[in-house]
């Protein structure tokens, strides 16, 4: 007959107990090491977005402008609404050629003008037909680096330097 060994009850339970302190420290130590690598990569998140959002608001001065867009068959019309010296502007635009448009009206992208009136929005973006509608490019004083939407000729669509915008 083999031969049992029997622990004592107070030996079996203080094994238990140190058992499950061992546990309970255990899981103590990997919550305390998690939270401190969450709280690391929380305050580097922190970091990196505030740094980015600071570039962001450097890089993108935004101005008040309103311009109706219409396209026309030969090229495109624009009305301005507020923010800019020119009232109408209407020029000949064959598809995917760019066109540069200011404060000031219809520039170059190599002649812009350094004349700034505190009256007017400081803006510059291209205006290019395309066969769907029209694709613009803000390059200053807009929200927006790209937009582009359908416009069927003599329609009319309204931006601002956010985007797309109601018409009145």
């Amino acid at each position: 007959m083999p031969h049992a060994t029997f622990l004592p009850r107070t030996c079996i339970l203080q094994l238990l107990r140190e058992n499950v302190k061992f546990n309970l420290n255990s899981i103590e130590m990997k919550t305390k090491i998690n939270l401190e690598i969450l709280i690391k990569n929380l305050l580097v998140f922190a970091l990196l977005s505030a740094n980015y959002n600071q570039v962001l608001a450097q890089d993108t001065k935004v101005n008040d402008f309103k311009v109706v867009v219409e396209k026309t068959k030969t090229g495109i019309k624009m009305q301005s609404i507020k923010g800019t010296s020119w009232i109408d502007l209407t020029f000949t635009l064959n598809d995917n050629r760019p066109q540069a448009i200011d404060e000031y009206g219809i520039t170059e992208l190599s002649n812009i003008s350094n004349d700034k009136n505190p009256k007017l929005a400081d803006f510059l973006f291209t205006i290019t037909k395309t066969s769907e509608g029209v694709l613009l490019k803000g390059l200053k004083g807009t929200a927006w680096r790209e937009l582009s939407f359908s416009l069927k000729n003599d329609k009319r669509r309204a931006i601002d330097q956010f985007g797309m915008t109601k018409l009145n």
